[in-house]
C-alpha cells in the first residue's frame, strides 16, 4: 500500500501572509514537489498565487478551493514546466492575470516583471528581485517578513545552474543580493522545506558554490585546462548519485565558463 505524502493537497500556513500547497510531483529535481505559495494580507479576501505548479487537475483544484477562486494575481518565479504548466488551468478556473519575466507566460492586460518594481495586491506588498543563475529569467519576491526564492535557493540541497553565459557570475551576484536584503526574513522556496531565517541558507549556498568552484579548479589542475564538463563531473561529483550527474554537468559547465572567462 502506498501512502500519500501528508502535505499534498493541504494548505499549510507558514507566515501571517503566506501559506503553501505542495504539488504531488516529487522527483530528483523537484524534491517533495513544487511549492505553490498563496499570499494574502490580513484584511483581504483575495490571494496572490506564486507558481501554479505542474499540469495537475488535483493541484489546480486545491488552489481554487483554497482561494475560493479569488486570485487577484499570479506570479511566476521562472519558466520551468513544474512551475508554469498549471497556468492555463488556473486562468480558466479563476480568470487570474499572470505576470512573469518571459512574455509567453503573461495573461491579461499585464507587463513582464521588472527588477526592483513593487507590486501591491491582495493586501500584500512585494518587491521583485532579479536573481538569475538557475535560469536567466529567475526572480525572487521580497515580502515584509519573507523571501520567496523560487529555485534560486531551495529548502534543502542546492540548485542547478543553467548552462549559459555568465550563469555562475549571475548566481553569485544573486546570492549576494539575497544576503543583503534577507535579514530577519523567512525563506519560502519553490522546493523543499521553508526556513525561519533565510540568510544562513543563502550564506550556505554561497560558501557551497565557492567550495565547488575550488574543486573544479583542482580537477582542472589534474585533468588539464581543456578537460570537458563531464570529465570534471566524474571527478568532483564522484560521491553524488550518478543519476544526478547530467544536472551536475550543467552547473560544471557554468563554472568552467566562469573560470575560462578569467574570474
Amino acid at each position: 500500500m502506498t501512502l500519500a505524502h501528508p502535505a499534498y493537497g493541504r494548505v499549510r500556513p507558514v507566515t501571517p501572509t503566506a501559506s503553501v500547497l505542495l504539488a504531488d510531483n516529487p522527483g530528483q529535481m523537484t524534491l517533495d514537489g513544487t511549492n505553490t505559495w498563496l499570499l494574502r494580507g490580513p484584511d483581504s479576501d483575495e490571494f496572490i498565487v506564486v507558481d501554479p505548479g505542474p499540469k495537475d487537475k488535483a493541484h489546480t483544484a486545491a488552489i481554487v478551493e483554497a482561494t475560493g477562486g479569488r486570485v487577484a494575481l499570479t506570479l511566476i518565479t521562472h519558466h520551468h514546466f513544474d512551475h508554469t504548466d498549471g497556468i492555463k488551468a488556473l486562468v480558466r478556473a479563476t480568470g487570474t492575470p499572470v505576470r512573469a519575466v518571459e512574455r509567453k507566460y503573461l495573461h491579461g492586460d499585464v507587463a513582464p516583471l521588472v527588477d526592483g518594481e513593487v507590486i501591491e495586491a491582495a493586501g500584500v506588498r512585494i518587491t521583485v528581485l532579479a536573481t538569475p543563475g538557475h535560469t536567466g529569467d529567475s526572480v525572487s519576491f521580497l515580502l515584509d517578513d519573507a523571501i520567496l526564492s523560487g529555485d534560486t535557493v531551495l529548502g534543502r540541497g542546492t540548485t542547478v545552474l543553467e548552462n549559459g553565459p555568465n550563469a555562475l557570475k549571475n548566481f553569485l551576484d544573486s546570492l549576494e543580493t539575497l544576503i543583503k536584503v534577507g535579514a530577519g526574513k523567512a525563506l519560502l522556496p519553490a522546493h523543499g522545506p521553508d526556513h525561519p531565517e533565510a540568510v544562513p541558507v543563502f550564506e550556505y549556498y554561497l560558501n557551497h558554490r565557492r567550495e565547488r568552484l575550488a574543486q573544479v579548479k583542482a580537477a582542472l589542475d589534474e585533468l588539464g585546462n581543456d578537460a570537458g564538463a563531464f570529465a570534471v563531473v566524474r571527478k568532483v561529483y564522484a560521491d553524488v548519485d550518478k543519476r544526478l550527474w547530467p544536472a551536475a554537468r550543467s552547473s560544471v559547465q557554468a563554472q568552467l565558463e566562469y573560470l575560462r572567462a578569467g574570474h
